[in-house]
């Protein structure tokens, strides 16, 4: 790691994520710093349809490039700690996603803390699936995504359809996947000096706050690394190289192949913690959500 070398535009990106986290404080309402989440990551530069549901009593979102095909449905999972993150903080990744998938995207408005802990934001993914399932939306040509908390949420979601004999999607991506709730894995230490964006100490706290005194960070649910990954669909991966939660991707990937499964990693020299939000200043997330696009395509049948 001693030779990565930081290049300006990760630099500018990192100056406006630090530039939003330093307004904030202690007495800084939940509502301001959703607000300021939105602002960071929005954009309606490309071209999209929409359409807003309800799913079961969960809020979702239609959003499809133009010319993207109907049949195809990725489920997209924002991140955002459990806290924070939307369907307006992720819609320009959202289009983005549709137009490499050739695919719609649903993105699923779950519930957050600290109104809502653990398990709600899962029961709301599986009463989503289960919606697609009854409108005859078919397993196959259905894929699910999600980054950070989401991507972790993804995983928990494969879990709980596998352990209900539930069919499950073709195909699913993790960006920066957040995996395991204990935070304690090796490169929380090792890459503490390279992540200019998260700690362990406020993951930890995070964490705490979502599962309560009844959750348990050994829960797969909760923590999909600490589960059997046996019997899940095809995965991909992809985290950048100055994360603490490095090792939530890699080690997620070693034991779904140990398990016998289909799972590919990507690693993204110098980039940073969901660097896919930043298309539009960085070349490598464009590059990522291609490499997505081309992932779910080659799933899908």
């Amino acid at each position: 790691m001693d030779d990565i070398q930081f290049n300006q535009a990760v630099e500018t990106v990192i100056a406006k994520v630090r530039a939003v986290y330093g307004r904030w404080r202690r007495d800084t309402s939940i509502e301001d710093m959703r607000r300021d989440w939105d602002e960071l990551f929005w954009s309606d530069r490309l071209s999209c349809e929409t359409q807003d549901h309800v799913a079961n009593g969960v809020p979702v979102r239609w959003v499809r490039a133009l010319e993207a095909r109907e049949e195809r449905t990725l489920i997209y999972l924002h991140g955002g700690g459990f806290k924070m993150g939307s369907l307006t903080s992720h819609h320009d990744l959202m289009v983005r996603l549709s137009r490499a998938g050739d695919c719609r995207v649903l993105g699923v408005d779950y519930r957050l803390l600290p109104e809502h802990r653990f398990p709600e934001p899962l029961v709301d993914v599986l009463a989503v699936y289960d919606w697609l399932l009854a409108q005859g939306y078919e397993p196959r040509q259905m894929a699910l995504a999600g980054d950070s908390a989401g991507g972790g949420l993804a995983a928990a979601t494969l879990h709980a359809l596998r352990d209900k004999g539930r069919p499950l999607p073709a195909a699913a991506a993790l960006l920066s996947a957040w995996t395991d709730l204990h935070v304690n894995a090796e490169s929380y230490r090792t890459r503490a000096e390279l992540d200019p964006i998260h700690q362990q100490p406020m993951l930890i706290a995070l964490a705490r706050q979502y599962l309560g005194e009844k959750g348990s960070c050994s829960d797969p649910l909760a923590s999909p690394l600490c589960g059997d990954l046996a019997g899940l669909p095809p995965l991909l991966l992809q985290v950048g190289e100055r994360e603490v939660g490095f090792d939530d991707s890699a080690l997620f990937v070693a034991k779904a192949q140990m398990a016998g499964g289909q799972a590919e990693l990507e690693v993204w020299p110098d980039m940073i913690h969901v660097f896919q939000q930043f298309a539009e200043e960085l070349p490598e997330a464009r590059a990522a959500i291609e490499h997505i696009g081309a992932f779910l395509k080659r799933h899908w049948i």
